[in-house]
């Protein structure tokens, strides 16, 4: 929405014989994380349970900015991406698979890196819709199809070097990966033709008169993760 990050509360359900130095690891790596923001983390609530239950709460200042939901997009706008796609399901079908050699992959899996600094960035330049791709490309964008009663049409994937590799490694497309794969936690946007868009920003695709995703010249592509889907 184009906030920047201020503050986690932390709801943390552990078992009691949890080993100490695991709650320390825990409590360290939420702590790198907020640094990278500037955030912290304020608070929350410890109980005991049968197993590890983890909820967030994330806090955000607009900063005086109105915040960009999916309901802005309009026909006309184009389409654009900061951070890597497809990067952490590869990551992920590696290690299910056993393969070796390619550890940048993998670690895209074990630790995201979102592209923090860009959704207030793209707030400051005009952005109509944005949301974070958390459940693939195809799924996430077409939340903001839904919200904003536009289509979208994608451009065709490009597909880094080592995706390819990794694909070609497992007998797998890596174009499915791109548009389906959520876990990198990349955003997305939709911004009006004609803005300049800094080099962290990349244009997928643009906005049209209808309703649903276009990619690959189909229309209404299903893919990617539904939280509701039986």
């Amino acid at each position: 929405m184009g906030a920047v990050g201020t503050g986690l509360f932390v709801g943390l359900g552990i078992p009691a014989d949890l080993p100490v130095d695991w709650l320390d690891a825990l409590i360290d790596g939420l702590r790198d994380e907020c640094d990278l923001v500037g955030a912290s983390l304020a608070g929350g609530d410890v109980t005991r349970s049968s197993s590890v239950v983890l909820g967030v709460t994330a806090l955000g200042d607009l900063q005086g900015r109105s915040a960009v939901l999916r309901s802005g997009a309009r026909p006309g706008d184009v389409v654009a991406v900061a951070g890597s796609l497809g990067r952490s399901e590869a990551g992920l079908r590696l290690l299910l698979a056993g393969l070796s050699g390619f550890d940048d992959l993998v670690e895209a899996h074990r630790r995201p890196r979102p592209p923090y600094p860009e959704g207030p960035r793209a707030a400051a330049l005009g952005a109509t819709a944005m949301l974070d791709v958390s459940d693939g490309l195809l799924q996430d964008l077409g939340h903001v199809c839904a919200a904003s009663g536009v289509a979208i049409v994608l451009d065709p994937v490009e597909v880094p070097g080592d995706l390819a590799a990794a694909a070609k490694a497992l007998g797998a497309d890596p174009v499915d990966w791109i548009l389906t794969g959520g876990e990198d936690h990349a955003l997305a946007a939709t911004f009006p033709s004609g803005v300049l868009l800094p080099s962290e920003w990349r244009i997928v695709g643009n906005v049209a008169e209808g309703d649903g995703v276009q990619a690959g010249g189909r229309e209404n592509v299903p893919g990617g993760w539904d939280h509701f889907r039986g």
